[in-house]
């Protein structure tokens, strides 16, 4: 069954087709490695929705990791006025300057609303965070031209791809002998 020269392995009758459809719905949806790459280098200023002043709360670790490297981060979130030092606004629409990703930590339920806000604003990413998948909003996302990742976390794919998981001892699935540039070490 298993081709070791190709470092492949086949798959016959429905699992192939399974295995295309899933391939076919990550190229459209910016969710392959080069993508998370790119989407992450790219996008320096990032609108997080649901952003929590609470220290325990997901929402604000992620962003405190975000702001220590190097990412303007805009929290989103009526009931505070600032979050980690930064202004924190009501909606997406009240932001005066050009966010270039939404990160969303509000229930699947609650994205439809944020995407169309995305879509006005003219961010170019529209990013739900992990056990937040939206189907519907991703799908009008996309269809205005935004790319789209669903259910996966910023932080950990920052660090998998960029550096520092790795080194920790985590599989991150990334080979390279290369040792990231931003690590003090």
């Amino acid at each position: 069954m298993a081709n070791e020269r190709a470092g492949s392995f086949r798959l016959r009758g429905r699992a192939s087709i399974i295995v295309l459809a899933m391939s076919a719905t990550r190229e459209t949806s910016g969710d392959d490695i080069n993508s998370l790459r790119r989407i992450l280098k790219e996008c320096r200023v990032i609108a997080v929705v649901g952003l929590s002043a609470q220290w325990h709360r997901p929402s604000h670790f992620a962003a405190k990791y975000l702001l220590e490297h190097g990412y303007r981060v805009i929290p989103v979130n009526p009931q505070y006025r600032e979050v980690l030092g930064q202004k924190c606004y009501a909606s997406l629409r009240e932001i005066p300057e050009k966010v270039d990703m939404v990160d969303v930590f509000r229930k699947s339920a609650d994205v439809m609303p944020i995407a169309e806000d995305a879509i006005a604003i003219g961010a170019r990413v529209l990013w739900q965070q992990l056990g937040v998948r939206n189907e519907a909003a991703a799908a009008r996302a996309r269809a205005a031209g935004l790319e789209t990742v669903m259910d996966r976390c910023v932080k950990i794919e920052h660090g998998r791809l960029f550096g520092g998981l790795n080194w920790v001892g985590v599989n991150t699935r990334v080979i390279s002998a290369k040792r990231p540039r931003w690590l003090a070490y």
